[in-house]
């Protein structure tokens, strides 16, 4: 065999990366029946077994494993290959992809995107809201939009600012509990909480609030469900306060508990930021949330 279909190297990375036919489809956008055919093709034109199959998914065979690591060689180098290409594009047209946190995506990004479509008619834009790290030089996004700051070495990176976060509870909560005036009343509120994410029982704790998970009643990890819980009376819950103060349906509750800020990253692969389109967008999100942070 002189050469190797590179859509069959994908097909076995992705099964091999995820362990089962139905993650590996998901993640390519392909069907399980497809991926099915691709990986005994490819078996085949290697003359070995990659897979060991079983009830619960697809295990590496001692062929498939040692083939792991070239493959992903091959992944990067075609990667890279797209990454230089489109860093040397001239026309400000195509798409852009943004990634941010959901709830960046939902409150923040929905009137900078109605900006670029009007000043920028030829750049399409695709949003992908995800609290994950997305891979900017696996091409999962163009312009990524973080609460941390990026530490890969081949990314632009710029901070835009902090977002302050506030305490907020609904009209109707409050008729019906009053309002906190300590730290310690907070106690004989409820709370809404996260389930699995420890960040708001470590907040308590580090503020001197020794509370357990199953203190606070309603949980959710998911934060647009924990906001409109928060919109709903449900309890006194957390968000970003230029969210919260906009929001009519809830108000502030002035506690000084200490609350961290989340600092405003504005990231892109440094071959992607060079093209004119990227390079535009990148411009605009920058003016924009710049606008919206301390």
């Amino acid at each position: 065999m002189t050469q190797m279909d590179w859509s069959l190297v994908q097909a076995f990375l992705a099964v091999a990366e995820t362990g089962s036919l139905s993650a590996a489809a998901r993640r390519l956008g392909s069907s399980q029946p497809t991926l099915g055919r691709q990986i005994k093709t490819i078996e085949a034109q290697l003359g070995a077994e990659l897979f060991h199959r079983h009830a619960k998914g697809f295990d590496l065979s001692e062929t498939g494993a040692a083939l792991l690591e070239p493959a992903r060689s091959m992944r990067d180098a075609a990667r890279q290959i797209g990454l230089t290409a489109a860093g040397r594009e001239t026309r400000i047209e195509g798409t852009v992809r943004i990634t941010a946190s959901v709830v960046v995506t939902t409150y923040l990004l929905p009137e900078i995107v109605a900006r670029i479509r009007a000043e920028e008619p030829d750049i399409e834009i695709e949003l992908a809201p995800s609290d994950d790290a997305t891979n900017l030089a696996y091409r999962e996004a163009d312009i990524a939009i973080r609460m941390f700051r990026p530490t890969q070495l081949d990314l632009v990176t710029r901070r835009i600012g902090d977002m302050p976060l506030g305490l907020f509870a609904s009209h109707r909560y409050i008729e019906m509990r009053g309002v906190p005036t300590t730290a310690a009343d907070l106690l004989e509120h409820d709370v809404i909480g996260f389930d699995r994410d420890p960040a708001i029982v470590d907040g308590f704790r580090a503020g001197g609030l020794a509370v357990e998970r199953r203190w606070f009643k309603t949980r959710t990890d998911d934060q647009i469900a924990n906001w409109q819980l928060v919109r709903a009376g449900v309890g006194i819950g957390f968000m970003q306060r230029r969210i919260g103060l906009a929001d009519p349906s809830v108000r502030e509750i002035p506690l000084d508990l200490g609350l961290p800020v989340l600092p405003v990253w504005l990231t892109a692969h440094e071959a992607m930021r060079k093209t004119p389109r990227v390079r535009r967008v990148w411009g605009i999100l920058e003016q924009a949330l710049g606008a919206l942070v301390s």
